[in-house]
């Protein structure tokens, strides 16, 4: 492997003062015992938006809660209408978007295969706003997609193994993959926080 380029974006302290040390000592681990040569960062956006209300179903999709509904006064519910001539209730909540990441990786990895700089990429990523950009690295190169996420790979980046160059592979990640490959503890002058 010639170089890892980690991107991420920093969690505000003030939102989450226990997750922002944690993730300051992981980063700063990631550097001292040479896991990563790169940390690009991206931002956290924090702002109150209004969603539709949803409960899970058995199958994991969300189902909209809709009126007759009794909404408690002073809670930031509302009605409105779902545009097929029924209503769903709205709800405002806290939302935290993790912003430029998914662009971080996106440009470099066009930089360097465009660039002719690397003969193979591997990307750790289940965002499927990186379809595009590993669809036009895999007419250049042969790329490796690994899913960390439990749950299906986002359909904008499967694909065939015989695409573009070829040799593509996909794989997903499994706890026990976490589990086998961690960090030495301490890592470097750094220490996993109480709780890891």
């Amino acid at each position: 492997m010639d170089r890892v380029i980690y991107c991420t974006a920093r969690i505000d302290a003030a939102d989450a003062p226990s997750a922002y040390i944690d993730q300051d000592i992981y980063l700063k681990a990631l550097m001292a015992v040479g896991a990563v040569d790169q940390i690009e960062y991206g931002h956290y956006v924090a702002r109150a938006k209004q969603v539709p209300l949803a409960i899970p179903s058995r199958k994991g999709r969300p189902q909209l809660v809709r009126p007759p509904l009794q909404l408690p006064a002073g809670l930031p519910l509302s009605i409105a209408s779902d545009g097929n001539g029924g209503q769903i209730v709205l709800a405002t909540g806290l939302v935290r978007e993790e912003k430029g990441s998914d662009v971080n990786v996106a440009t470099h990895l066009l930089v360097d295969v465009l660039g002719g700089n690397v003969d193979a990429a591997v990307v750790i990523s289940n965002d499927s706003d990186l379809g595009l950009p590993l669809k036009v690295a895999r007419n250049c190169i042969p790329v490796g997609l690994v899913n960390p996420s439990p749950g299906f790979m986002a359909g904008a980046l499967q694909g065939e193994s015989a695409d573009g160059v070829g040799r593509h592979f996909w794989r997903q990640l499994h706890p026990e993959d976490f589990t086998a490959h961690q960090m030495p503890n301490p890592a470097g002058t750094f220490t996993s926080p109480a709780g890891w």
